[in-house]
């Protein structure tokens, strides 16, 4: 009676055992998860769309990626709970692909969490202080953190390797002075690691500071574990070990404030009448948009025998707006000194020669 129904069984089961009928299940499960993971994500995209909030949206995308992989293995493991030919398969895979698929997301997670903190640290406003050291330390802590992420993540995936873990741990065990050697040759590098550690903690650069290394001025454009990514002013990009800014001196024009003062000095003849060149000094430095209203002052701070030295000190926002305020006015009072006093340029005197009448009688009379 019973029989048919258990001949239909056994045929099911031997189905189920061959390959084809394994891939197709496989891919059955796949595309559900795949299409599982397009419906959920398709609200969720329009969800942060219409939020107010920036960080939905990178959230969102940071995570799709990992977690259509992640569905995709647990459609597998749940199919594979019923079909004992694909259980076997994935237990063979399966301590080496979970590792895999966990540092993935943890690596997603973090890089959502440091995109979305740093959408809060706006460095586009004047007063960015804070902003630049926020996304200095949240660069260091992503940079540091993928590195501990990946590293356990890999060792992970190696150990579930019974090959290589027996490796591993004879290794371990004999790695005294390999271990020394190998210390010994990546002092540089480790050296390195350790001053980004340290430059995260005690902030001597941040983000976007204005810096002076190495008779280059630029911007820190990069900071990373091993080295700094600082852009000069024509473009071009400085790279610098991560110690040097721990271990040598260097200028940076932005470690409590933006503002700075710059000067332009003038060369005038000893003739010249300071008042009215001074007077139209703070008429220029005044009606200039790029002066930031704090010091304006017109000193005359060294005197030649053919010229006396002008020093014009004004003050600006920012280093970019200090060096435009200082050539606006440097040619701005050139060309009033040109139009207005000509006389006030230095010239060479030279002393007119005595008739030579004069001299002989100046000598007979010695």
């Amino acid at each position: 009676m019973f029989d048919p129904i258990v001949d239909a069984i056994d045929r099911q089961a031997q189905a189920l055992h061959s390959p084809w009928s394994i891939i197709a299940v496989g891919l059955a499960a796949t595309l559900m998860a795949l299409l599982a993971h397009w419906i959920v994500f398709r609200i969720l995209r329009r969800i942060a769309r219409h939020s107010d909030s920036g960080s939905d949206n990178v959230l969102v995308r940071c995570l799709a990626r990992p977690t259509r992989v992640a569905l995709i293995a647990l459609a597998l493991v749940l199919v594979a709970r019923e079909v004992p030919a694909l259980d076997s398969i994935w237990q063979k895979v399966a301590s080496f692909v979970m590792p895999a698929l966990v540092g993935w997301i943890a690596l997603a997670i973090l890089h959502a969490l440091i995109e979305a903190m740093k959408l809060r640290a706006d460095i586009t406003v004047a007063d960015n202080l804070a902003a630049r050291r926020q996304r200095t330390k949240l660069t260091m802590f992503s940079r540091i953190a993928t590195f501990l992420i990946v590293f356990v993540t890999v060792g992970l995936m190696l150990l579930s390797i019974p090959g290589v873990r027996d490796v591993g741990l004879t290794l371990v065990a004999s790695a005294g002075l390999a271990g020394l050697a190998v210390g010994a040759a990546a002092q540089p590098a480790l050296r390195s690691l350790i001053a980004g550690v340290q430059m995260a903690l005690t902030e001597p650069i941040n983000i976007d500071d204005v810096v002076i290394i190495d008779g280059e001025w630029g911007r820190i454009e990069d900071i990373r574990t091993t080295y700094v990514v600082v852009k000069i002013w024509d473009e071009r990009r400085l790279i610098v070990p991560t110690s040097r800014f721990l271990e040598d001196t260097f200028q940076n024009w932005t470690k409590k404030t933006a503002q700075l003062l710059g000067t332009v000095v003038l060369y005038l003849d000893p003739a010249a009448k300071i008042a009215p060149i001074r007077a139209e000094f703070e008429r220029r430095i005044k009606a200039n948009p790029r002066w930031d209203g704090r010091v304006q002052v017109a000193q005359v701070t060294e005197t030649h025998r053919d010229a006396i030295e002008l020093r014009l000190l004004m003050s600006a926002a920012d280093s970019g707006m200090l060096f435009d305020l200082r050539c606006d006015i440097r040619e701005a009072m050139l060309d009033w000194i040109a139009d207005n006093c000509p006389e006030a340029f230095p010239r060479n005197r030279l002393a007119a020669p005595e008739p030579i009448g004069l001299e002989l009688e100046s000598r007979k009379a010695a």
